[in-house]
């Protein structure tokens, strides 16, 4: 760490000299403007304005990379922030692209630019930036309180038409996903921070927190959606009931998580917290009602379904203990 001796010049404005070895790694000459961002914590940050932008470009052999090694690595690739992924062998074989062609649909911005019989590349067609970091949480949360509440209906109309589409609404929230896990990423490597009179360094820390229970969430109401599409006959009338009255408490706590986390509200996150207990009792009543279903195969659906609901409102106290770390740093 340096120090610098700040300055006065002309009467009116303070200066400081930038450290030689960090101006010439970034390409500062004399002549070359900087922007100067200020954060809400009081802190500058001075960031080179270079002509043009680098393309960060990252060069995989897939030989012999396949499955589950090739997604991850692809989406490791994509997390780390790289512009453009070249993908090269001897010979790309068809299961290797069908691979590369289902991880771009669930990654936002990635296209396929280029493709041959040994190469393949991918470039990031979207700027992060154009969807701030607090869009991207509650755009999470929305979809993933519609799957919720479009599962427990398909549950109770046994609707497996509905619940197909709930299933494929999970693809939606994990990109989400890892889109914040990008523009966190991008943020801690250095990057400048959209909005910064908005969100801070540490602000953007406690969404990319929030956004990992939220897609929790989402997998959750997911698994419900599946034990919908397996039932046949509907649900005793007053166990539905009870499904639906968990159901509603579990989304309730999350929504006031959410709040509490987009306010700085304290006060609300603990009752989130509080009222974990009476979700938990009322869970168990309902688990006593299944238990006396006659179904055997029934009863062990809905024991799913309300152990979902149950994680769902753990998820929404693990939001709202984020939500009080994250106000008590604001205040």
């Amino acid at each position: 760490m340096e120090t610098r001796k700040v300055q006065q010049t002309g009467g009116s404005t303070y200066i400081i000299s930038l450290p030689k070895p960090w101006a010439e790694k970034v390409g500062i000459k004399t002549g070359v403007r900087v922007s100067i961002q200020t954060q809400p914590d009081g802190k500058l940050v001075i960031d080179p304005i270079l002509e043009g932008r680098t393309i960060k470009t990252k060069r995989i052999d897939v030989t012999g990379c396949e499955g589950q090694a090739l997604e991850r690595d692809i989406i490791a690739a994509y997390i780390y922030g790289y512009d453009k992924m070249e993908f090269v062998s001897k010979r790309i074989l068809s299961e290797q692209k069908q691979i590369i062609r289902k991880v771009c649909y669930k990654l936002i911005g990635p296209e396929i630019i280029e493709e041959s019989s040994n190469c393949l590349v991918i470039q990031d067609l979207l700027n992060p930036n154009e969807l701030p970091i607090k869009k991207g949480i509650h755009r999470m949360y929305l979809i993933s309180s519609s799957m919720q509440k479009d599962a427990i209906r398909a549950l109770k109309t046994i609707d497996h038409d509905l619940a197909l589409d709930v299933s494929l609404r999970d693809d939606e929230v994990d990109r989400l996903y890892l889109l914040i896990s990008k523009q966190f990423r991008s943020v801690l490597c250095g990057s400048k921070i959209p909005y910064p009179s908005e969100t801070s360094i540490e602000e953007y820390h406690d969404f990319r927190m929030a956004a990992s229970p939220l897609e929790r969430i989402g997998d959750h109401s997911q698994r419900i959606a599946n034990v919908a599409s397996k039932l046949e006959t509907p649900i005793q009338s007053d166990v539905m009931g009870g499904v639906e009255d968990l159901s509603v408490a579990s989304m309730e706590l999350v929504k006031q998580a959410i709040d509490a986390l987009f306010n700085a509200d304290t006060a609300l996150a603990n009752r989130v917290i509080d009222s974990d207990g009476i979700l938990r009792d009322q869970a168990k009543d309902l688990d006593a009602s299944i238990l006396k279903l006659e179904s055997h195969e029934t009863m062990v659906y809905l024991r799913t379904v309300v152990d979902s609901l149950t994680r769902i409102g753990d998820y929404g106290k693990n939001i709202a203990e984020i939500a009080i770390n994250s106000a008590i740093n604001s205040k």
